[in-house]
């Protein structure tokens, strides 16, 4: 009798395990927001930013056709920053490609025309990164992002 006690212990234990494992989000979805369908893959880090001021760091400006957005980067604070300049009707996005750790962040500004956002990423220094402006259409549309700049670091 104490042996199929232990046995039972056991075996709820385990079961107990794979409820929590299976129950929990993914490692994108826990590290960030879920707004567009590529911020399911674990390459990837989606974020809604913070209603700010103003920005900080190196800016550039989107052409027209991506819904004026202007993206600005704080290097070394890991910020980036996203203003929408069209009463469209659609979130402005920020993104940043890396070449070592995460790949892929985006930043949403979801605050209307005339906003700023600031999204807080966490990117490796070392390599090369890819600033790029745009729209967010839908959540399954593909993003028209256009790049702006490429910064580099050792």
């Amino acid at each position: 009798m104490s042996r199929m006690k232990t046995v039972r212990a056991a075996l709820l234990a385990v079961l107990t395990t794979a409820v929590a494992v299976f129950a929990a989000p993914s490692p994108s979805m826990a590290d960030g927001d879920n707004y567009h369908s590529v911020c399911t893959s674990w390459t990837v880090r989606c974020q809604t930013g913070v209603e700010v001021v103003g920005p900080a760091g190196v800016c550039d400006t989107a052409n027209a056709d991506n819904g004026s957005t202007i993206v600005c980067v704080d290097y070394y604070g890991d910020y980036v920053y996203v203003k929408d300049n069209d009463a469209d009707g659609r979130s402005a996005m920020g993104f940043v490609s890396a070449e070592n750790g995460i790949a892929y962040r985006y930043c949403r500004n979801p605050h209307g025309a005339g906003s700023w956002a600031k999204c807080n990423f966490d990117w490796a220094e070392a390599g090369g990164h890819a600033v790029r402006a745009g729209t967010l259409p839908s959540y399954s549309a593909e993003m028209r992002l256009q790049r702006l700049w490429t910064f580099y670091d050792n």
